[in-house]
């Protein structure tokens, strides 16, 4: 599963789907939020400690002598995880890209592709076609390719991508299925899908907000394009995706919203939301950001969305990708919103609770876990 957005909703989609049918499904996701077992879970157990530890205790001079990266390594790990314990299908999403990342290494029973943006340019490119060309580097000759990306710019790149790599059948958002009527409350996202069904259908997921609704879709394509024995889980439908859950993407607990959010699309469909989905006010963000990410358009972004902003830094951010908070705290002004600046989070995070009848954590995966580690929340809990 690649993508800029989007993938962690559908894998979760997809993991739900499969183990209602039966199926003993591995998760591999990335980043985690507060613990590393996060990303490799079968049939929502997270890999045991003690599995970690005899596995690189046994592949540490392999590593070494590979010189193997941080997502290499987790990746082999996670792959020889699944093998072990016995799953029936792993749904797996790419870590960056697609055609050279770590995970392009299997051969899938099916590809998808959700949402394009413009995120990690230095990797993928400036453009939506060069990101979009990236991401299509996971569909293969004979393999089902899904395209959840209705941009017909976008939409029809990565269909010829799929189309010249040989894919079939090739499927997408917009032309082979169309999502009618979406509603959006506070108990999730009700939308009719049109295509995939012998008849319209009206469905709801948990998940909070529009594009939780073409998320949804691309599952159920994907999963319609895999044929049998995969599309039989389509039957429990309506059972279901009414109990998908995902932590961070606009999860509430008590007075937070946890929404990861680490590009401008990602808070752009936050606003979008929360006009939909109203909370109590005022709603302060409380926001990190990693330096080399466009924080400045997640500012801009939030900014229509928001009461007010807290500027921190997150703990777990790495020294080197570490945001000038007090830069960032400048340019917030500039956008007509109030701005406290509290380098210290733990301070921040009391600050916002204090003036807010809402806060938003929202920026990275490291805003978000280093705000469950405190409070505290586990992710993995349903």
């Amino acid at each position: 599963m690649a993508g800029t957005n989007g993938k962690g909703s559908v894998v979760t989609t997809l993991d739900a789907m499969l183990r209602h049918a039966g199926y003993r499904v591995g998760r591999y996701t990335s980043p985690h939020l507060v613990d590393f077992r996060e990303r490799i879970v079968v049939d929502g157990v997270p890999m045991p400690p003690a599995e970690i530890v005899r596995w690189l205790d046994e592949k540490a001079p392999l590593v070494d002598e590979l010189g193997a990266t941080f997502f290499e390594v987790t990746t082999a790990m996670a792959f020889d995880w699944f093998a072990r314990a016995g799953v029936d299908v792993a749904v797996i999403e790419v870590g960056l890209g697609g055609r050279l990342d770590a995970t392009n290494v299997v051969m899938p029973v099916c590809a998808g592709v959700t949402s394009i943006g413009i995120d990690h340019q230095e990797f993928l490119g400036d453009t939506l076609t060069q990101v979009a060309l990236e991401k299509a580097g996971i569909f293969k000759r004979g393999v089902p390719a899904v395209v959840g990306d209705a941009q017909v710019v976008v939409s029809e790149t990565l269909r010829q991508a799929a189309l010249g790599a040989g894919a079939t059948p090739v499927v997408a958002a917009g032309q082979d299925w169309q999502l009618r009527d979406v509603k959006v409350a506070a108990d999730g996202t009700r939308f009719t899908i049109h295509g995939l069904f012998d008849t319209p259908r009206r469905l709801h997921t948990a998940l909070v907000g529009t594009y939780q609704a073409e998320n949804a879709c691309t599952a159920l394509a994907m999963l319609h394009a895999a044929g049998a024995p995969w599309n039989a889980a389509l039957h429990a439908v309506d059972e279901v995706l009414p109990t998908v859950r995902l932590a961070g993407r606009f999860q509430r607990v008590g007075p937070w919203i946890f929404d990861v959010a680490h590009n401008p699309d990602g808070a752009h469909t936050i606003g979008q939301t929360l006009a939909l989905a109203p909370v109590p006010r005022p709603l302060l963000a409380l926001v990190t950001v990693l330096r080399d990410k466009d924080w400045r358009g997640i500012l801009r972004e939030l900014a229509p969305a928001v009461d007010g902003f807290v500027i921190s830094n997150a703990p777990t951010a790495p020294a080197s990708r570490r945001w000038d908070a007090s830069e960032a705290a400048d340019y917030a002004r500039t956008l007509g919103r109030p701005v406290q600046l509290e380098p210290d989070f733990d301070a921040a995070m009391a600050l916002a609770v204090r003036d807010a009848a809402t806060v938003l954590a929202t920026g990275s995966f490291h805003t978000v876990g280093d705000v469950m580690e405190r409070l505290p929340v586990d992710p993995l809990a349903q």
